[in-house]
């Protein structure tokens, strides 16, 4: 929406959330997102033509396109439960949209949904009978975090379906004229609805997929004395296969990936398609495998104990330039650690002490002298027994890793979890030093 206000300065944007903190948040100079480069344009088109209101009903009156851009989590509950969509909040909003009327409305589906969704949406917005006419849209997002300004304002390709109507088709092309301020025309796809909603689950399947595949290979490398990287670096070049996506590491995190590829799978046997099923729910528990991969490859090379032991964990966002915890791979990989008894000193440059707390399931009170937060990542290191770069900061690249060995317990160990870091070096330092896939 900040990417929207400004490219289209006629066009007023306001926000709304029930959660009167979130939006004093966005109207102050902390906001509740980091993202490079996010700063800059809210504060150039704040209070110009963007807007961040808790004032839900009287924005929804007053606008002629709603963005329903809320949170889709997997069900831990009833039916379903552990892979199908919680589509509470998208309910919740068409039904506030419906109670509050103010005239004819395009409703734009921005959150990612199972495909179906817009069915729902129209239908509690038509059964509203209060003589206002409502078309669906689906428009996801293909954004990626840590890199999202730079994504909406070049992206690959901007997706929008819409019912096949007449009608559909003027809000199609209304959505259209939003995006060709700025995005040229032949990078704007339409579609119907029903494949626009099945194209966000998809692509994130297949983007997973890659990561699973590559971090697959890890293993068999690691056995065979193969380098993964040098691996990914062959295979990328054939244009079939192509480079991105192929860069092993501890596995895939975030809101998207494992949430959309668990709602593929719920909707593959919800159709009748167990074997499609099966076939994606692999991709994940690749991940899972990876991950646990990881602690048992720290576990051997600590003499199979870190009971006790101080453990420097150097990133916990599941990729650099975000102060996103959702879904990390550092989560499963800490909970691990602590379930082996071992005292954890993390330092991570943007995630909060109280959301490594909350992912991890932890209290300060079971946190105390054994969860260390530390402000710098030689804080973390000093006097650990090993390191787990478990995120790929830029910062951790410049550290001076001979100054870091020197404090350190003996034998020191660093397990680079994000192959980021030059091994031979490390070693000549002193340091067991481990990646994945490579060695």
């Amino acid at each position: 929406m900040a990417m929207i206000a400004n490219k289209c300065k006629g066009t007023k944007v306001t926000v709304v959330d029930l959660n009167a903190d979130r939006i004093a948040a966005w109207n102050s100079g902390n906001l509740p997102v980091y993202e490079p480069g996010l700063d800059e344009i809210v504060s150039q088109n704040r209070g110009k033509n963007l807007f961040f209101s808790t004032d839900v009903d009287e924005k929804i009156r007053e606008a002629d396109i709603i963005f329903i851009s809320v949170n889709t989590p997997t069900k831990d509950y009833g039916a379903g439960s552990g892979q199908a969509a919680d589509l509470r909040f998208v309910e919740s909003c068409a039904r506030g949209i419906a109670k509050a009327g103010g005239g004819d409305k395009i409703v734009v589906e921005k959150s990612t949904v199972p495909v179906r969704t817009a069915q729902m949406v129209k239908e509690i917005l038509d059964s509203a009978n209060n003589g206002y006419s409502y078309q669906v849209i689906s428009n996801p997002e293909f954004l990626a975090e840590g890199t999202a300004m730079a994504d909406l304002e070049n992206p690959d390709r901007v997706l929008i379906g819409g019912d096949t109507s007449e009608e559909g088709q003027v809000a199609v092309e209304k959505v259209v004229s939003i995006y060709a301020n700025w995005v040229e025309k032949e990078r704007i796809i339409t579609t119907n609805l029903w494949s626009s909603e099945l194209s966000k689950l998809t692509a994130n399947a297949f983007l997973a997929q890659r990561i699973s595949s590559i971090n697959a290979i890890s293993a068999l490398c690691e056995a065979s004395e193969a380098d993964v990287d040098e691996v990914a670096k062959a295979i990328g070049t054939d244009s079939r296969i192509g480079p991105k996506f192929l860069k092993s590491s501890i596995g895939f995190g975030g809101s998207c990936f494992q949430k959309d590829v668990l709602n593929l799978c719920y909707l593959c046997r919800h159709f009748g398609l167990p074997e499609v099923a099966g076939y994606w729910e692999q991709v994940i528990q690749m991940n899972e495998y990876q991950k646990e991969r990881f602690v048992t490859r720290l576990l051997d090379s600590m003499f199979n104990t870190v009971s006790g032991k101080r453990l420097a964990i150097l990133g916990f966002a599941f990729k650099k330039d975000t102060n996103d915890a959702r879904e990390s791979p550092a989560i499963s990989i800490c909970r691990r650690l602590l379930e082996e008894k071992a005292n954890l000193a993390i330092y991570d440059p943007r995630v909060s002490k109280s959301s490594i707390l909350s992912t991890l399931g932890w209290s300060e009170e079971q946190a105390e002298g054994r969860i260390h937060f530390c402000s710098t990542a030689e804080e973390a290191c000093d006097r650990a027994n090993a390191i787990a770069l478990l995120t790929e900061w830029d910062e951790f690249k410049e550290l001076n890793y001979a100054s870091i060995y020197a404090n350190m317990q003996q034998p020191a160990i660093l397990f680079d979890g994000r192959n980021l870091l030059n091994l031979k070096s490390l070693r000549e330092i002193g340091f067991r030093a481990h990646g994945i896939g490579r060695d």
